[in-house]
């Protein structure tokens, strides 16, 4: 699996995961959907991503 792969399902599970605790626990949950949002927006323009980042060192290419 590529990074990019990795990277997006990782994005959509934290966005999908935060909306489910935002309505059964609390909605200052989609504080960290909002970030998760922010990281992908930042990362359409500069072409970087922490995760990518973490994932190469990893070793992942």
């Amino acid at each position: 699996m590529s990074i990019n792969r990795i990277v997006r399902a990782a994005a959509g599970t934290m966005v999908l995961l935060t909306v489910a605790l935002s309505v059964l626990h609390s909605p200052h949950w989609l504080w960290l959907t909002a970030f998760v949002g922010a990281n992908l927006l930042q990362s359409a323009f500069t072409d970087t991503c922490p995760l990518m980042a973490v994932l190469r060192r990893m070793g992942m290419n």
